[in-house]
């Protein structure tokens, strides 16, 4: 069985266009079958985007497991960065290189295993994990991200209370030594951890 966090290429298309009304602005995405939350933007990562919204986001910003660019994409509209973002997935990469163009913003993309292929440090790391993954693959992205980190850079995480937002806050804590759950709703929760 394919995951939306495998290289599915192989697997038949389904495109579609989605709109995403965020904060006054409407976003266009291409998706396709294969890739995460194909038929509408996720409510998880619309709460983290609509709390990131109002921090202090700058330098170089990774959408870590980027999927069709959403993150990654809405960031760029409403902050000066240098954004990044990357996936496993090509079929996503594709979707999300076209999604860029399509909302006239500048991002890097590439296809990558995490964090196997990049050799940038960043200020700010977002992700909204793949938890059909497993715990493994999951607790990977959040210490590796600590690794890419520079001084003062902060991991930035929305998670489902009930898919292991309070074991997420202890692995998170066990490699940063502080993880702060910054917002609850609807059952997500963001949490923040800064490399000090």
């Amino acid at each position: 069985m394919t995951h939306y966090f495998s290289d599915n290429k192989d697997l038949p298309h389904n495109y579609r266009t989605i709109n995403f009304d965020f904060n006054g602005i409407n976003f266009k995405f291409n998706t396709d079958s294969g890739v995460f939350s194909n038929t509408e933007v996720d409510f998880g990562t619309y709460v983290l985007l609509d709390f990131i919204k109002d921090q202090d986001i700058k330098g170089k910003v990774l959408d870590l497991g980027c999927g069709y660019g959403v993150i990654s994409i809405v960031l760029s509209k409403f902050f000066d960065i240098e954004t990044y973002g990357v996936d496993i997935n090509s079929r996503a990469i594709n979707l999300a290189k076209k999604n860029a163009k399509l909302n006239n913003v500048d991002v890097d993309y590439l296809i990558s295993d995490c964090f196997s292929d990049i050799d940038y440090m960043f200020d700010e790391i977002l992700v909204n994990p793949p938890i059909r993954a497993g715990k493994k693959v999951v607790y990977k992205m959040f210490n590796d991200s600590y690794d890419y980190l520079n001084k003062n850079g902060n991991l930035w995480v929305v998670i489902r209370k009930q898919q292991g937002a309070s074991s997420a806050v202890n692995e998170i804590k066990s490699k940063f030594n502080n993880c702060d759950i910054v917002k609850k709703k609807k059952g997500f929760w963001i949490l923040k951890a800064t490399k000090y």
